[in-house]
């Protein structure tokens, strides 16, 4: 069998704005800036960076992942729920239903959320032709083994598969640090029936000794 490996990105605490969030924050017609090209397709972090304020604190200097989106979207680890006083409600990027708010605060005025904060959940992107290659499929879900000292396998992991991806595992920091992982590591995907057969994994864990 051929191993499926995808190569792991982990995420710290950032938010995505609207044009409105972002004429307000900074100033009618302001144009963000990028300070970096991120791992998908047109993404990019960008030098401006707001402060998000929470029932019970704050956290400051959280960057921007533009360009602008139609809708706001902060996504934020469970640690930093606690800091912010929010709930920890665990989603897929673009589902922000039920999600508490917040207050975003930037050096030309502030915006006020009804709701929008996420802890992400762990996803692969694919594009569709390593989607072909993988036989995977959008919104399939498969675990991923990350190798290491600290090897862990994580489960409920969703595919996304389409022309705006490309082969990337998303994992936020907290995920990333139990298992010991780096950036640009690879982690392995497995099928659920690889995942019931120990053999199988055992191989897996030694091909990265």
């Amino acid at each position: 069998m051929n191993k499926k490996t995808v190569k792991l990105g982990l995420s710290s605490k950032h938010i995505h704005i609207t044009k409105e969030d972002c004429d307000t924050l900074f100033g009618v017609g302001y144009e963000l800036n990028r300070f970096k090209w991120m791992g998908q397709p047109g993404q990019f972090a960008t030098v401006e960076k707001v402060d998000i304020i929470g029932p019970k604190g704050a956290l400051k200097g959280v960057r921007i992942i533009g360009p602008v989106r139609p809708e706001c979207q902060l996504e934020i680890s469970i640690s930093d729920t606690y800091k912010l006083g929010i709930d920890a409600v665990v989603k897929d990027s673009g589902d922000i239903d039920g999600t508490p708010g917040f207050t975003i605060v930037g050096p030309k005025g502030e915006v006020v959320k009804e709701k929008g904060a996420i802890v992400a959940a762990r996803h692969v992107h694919l594009s569709t032709e390593e989607g072909r290659e993988y036989g995977l499929s959008d919104g399939e879900i498969v675990s991923v083994l990350i190798p290491g000292k600290r090897s862990i396998i994580l489960n409920n992991c969703t595919v996304r598969v389409g022309d705006s991806h490309k082969k990337e595992m998303h994992i936020d920091v907290e995920e990333g640090n139990a298992a010991g992982a780096k950036n640009d590591q690879l982690g392995i995907i497995l099928s659920q029936e690889d995942v019931m057969n120990g053999d199988m994994v055992e191989v897996f864990f030694k091909s990265f000794e």
